[in-house]
């Protein structure tokens, strides 16, 4: 009897986030000093928040850019990584190799002031769905953490949508699809024509060449059943 040992099975699993973009500029003597005015009016604004630092606009003879992470490390920022390091700078490596650059800048982001304990804050009720009446196109991304996403018309190849709930798609999915991006699992994936390049739900997906041949360009949905995605003809 001949015995055929399993090989170990690693898991690998996607997952699209988002990360803010901290920029250092000259001098940066006054811009630690701003930043410092700023977490004091909003103290939680960097809690849980992964951030990368751009370090492009600093001059190469900058000395102790390692002493100026470190400096952003006590204001309690989570550094997972860098941008525009230049290879002399020593003691950047403890941050991990440079990220390459991005190719487009993010869109700016303004911190809100948070209220005193002494003021009465004024009760506000954020939008749960996001409904966008254009297409997608090429190259834009659209992000909603807070819950639905639904597309009027269709997503481009290139394009992506993410949403912490599920995403709607009255038109074709040519680009991606990201649901569940806060970890709901019961999240779906609905679209009018599937040509998709890849559909996520909670950090489960498919690309293109996994996705059933007789699905594509028909109307679908995607769920998950435990740590399985799984697609169906919405017809």
């Amino acid at each position: 009897m001949t015995t055929v040992e399993s090989h170990p099975f690693i898991r690998l699993r996607g997952r699209s986030f988002m990360a803010l973009v901290l920029a250092p500029e000259l001098p940066l003597a006054d811009w630690l000093t701003a930043l410092d005015a700023q977490i004091e009016r909003a103290p939680t604004f960097f809690e849980g928040r992964p951030v990368i630092v751009d370090l492009a606009t600093l001059p190469r003879e900058q000395p102790d850019v390692a002493g100026l992470l470190h400096g952003l490390e006590k204001r309690g920022i989570h550094i997972i990584g860098t941008e525009g390091a230049h290879p002399s700078w020593a003691g950047i490596e403890a941050w991990g190799r440079p990220l390459p650059n991005a190719g487009k800048p993010g869109k700016p982001i303004e911190i809100p002031d948070e209220p005193r304990p002494s003021a009465a804050a004024p009760e506000t009720h954020e939008p749960t769905s996001l409904v966008i009446a254009e297409p997608v196109r090429s190259g834009q991304s659209i992000v909603f953490e807070r819950g639905d996403v639904t597309i009027l018309g269709s997503v481009a190849s290139g394009a992506e949508v993410m949403a912490g709930g599920s995403v709607h798609i009255y038109g074709a999915l040519r680009g991606r699809a990201i649901a569940g991006l806060a970890g709901n699992s019961g999240a779906r994936v609905f679209c009018r024509k599937l040509q998709a390049e890849l559909v996520a739900i909670d950090g489960v997906y498919q690309t293109a060449d996994d996705m059933p041949p007789g699905l594509v360009g028909k109307p679908v949905q995607a769920w998950l059943d435990g740590e399985q995605m799984k697609m169906t003809a919405l017809d």
